[in-house]
């Protein structure tokens, strides 16, 4: 049995980043140059130790006056007082591979992980990046059993991000004045929320409107699948992705250790939200140093609604 003295609290802003590949090391940097961690414990395989130290080095080296954290190689025996644990181990997605082939072998990995975790965990939220990330939530939320909320993934943040930025090249206007969500899967089956898209408070839909932009079902159909795309083409292009999720975790981890309680699309086990159990699924949700705070349930349109549980009717099934 695990040994919880507690669970929350902001205290050293130290973070454990589990897998030390490019998705860790990024993150490892984009933590780094935010400025918003005092300590960070880099664990990778024994195998990878001159692999591991040669990122921590190359991010050490950096100008001292950004401020640098202390960030050091380490065992699983340091993620003991951490406020923030990032799984990050697994291997990545190949060319023309979708993101539930990787399920078998990342869940071998995760399960491993998990053990070690439970020998040494005593507070802290684990935030999962490896892929499928929705499988993976479920099944590290399973064997951790921690209290709900503590165990989530960056789940469709990402994709959300990535949504903003073509509604921001279709409308010619900069992302900031853009709220747009994606919830469901991480994956193909990923739901783009235009009942909720606001342009500076103003529906989507209106917007265009008075602007005189055509915005119908094709464009939207047209946007979705370039959001569904681009990870599989960022790989073919460059091998791998790694920045743009980075810079996700780097938002969560500032709501979780800034105890700077913020709303993202991240996917968690849901217990009756819209009637769905037992399935990790993203939907916007509040995050704090306590890790999700609560699931948002606001009203959806029909067409919404019935892809997400059609998507969570598909991973029930996954075994």
């Amino acid at each position: 049995m695990m040994n919880l003295t507690h669970t929350t609290g902001i205290s050293g802003r130290k973070v454990a980043i589990i897998g030390v590949g490019y998705v860790g090391a990024s993150i490892a940097y984009a933590l780094t140059i935010k400025g918003i961690v005092r300590e960070i414990v880099m664990i990778e395989h024994p195998d990878a130790t001159d692999k591991c130290m040669a990122e921590i080095n190359d991010i050490r080296h950096g100008i001292r006056q950004i401020g640098l954290p202390n960030i050091y190689n380490g065992t699983f025996a340091d993620i003991k007082d951490c406020d923030l644990i990032v799984v990050a181990a697994g291997r990545n997605r190949r060319p023309g591979e979708s993101r539930l082939e990787l399920a078998s072998d990342n869940l071998k990995t995760a399960e491993i992980i998990t053990g070690e975790i439970k020998r040494h965990y005593n507070k802290g939220v684990v935030l999962i990046v490896t892929n499928p990330v929705d499988i993976i939530t479920k099944a590290m939320t399973g064997w951790l059993a921690l209290p709900d909320g503590l165990v989530f993934s960056t789940g469709c943040l990402l994709d959300s991000s990535r949504l903003i930025n073509v509604i921001s090249d279709f409308i010619g206007l900069s992302p900031d004045g853009i709220n747009a969500h994606v919830i469901g899967e991480h994956g193909d089956g990923q739901i783009a929320l235009w009942s909720k898209v606001m342009i500076s408070g103003i529906p989507i839909a209106e917007y265009c409107q008075m602007t005189g932009i055509t915005f119908n079902d094709d464009v939207k159909a047209t946007m979705e699948k370039k959001v569904l795309t681009m990870g599989a083409e960022i790989i073919k292009g460059k091998g791998r992705t790694h920045y743009g999720i980075s810079t996700c975790v780097c938002y969560i981890a500032d709501a979780i250790l800034d105890h700077r309680p913020t709303i993202v699309s991240v996917s968690s086990v849901l217990h009756g939200e819209y009637g769905i159990k037992d399935v990790a699924l993203s939907l916007p949700s509040i995050i704090d140093a306590n890790g999700i705070k609560r699931r948002l349930t606001d009203t959806l349109d029909a067409n919404e609604l019935s892809k997400l549980k059609k998507v969570a009717d598909m991973l029930a099934a996954y075994k």
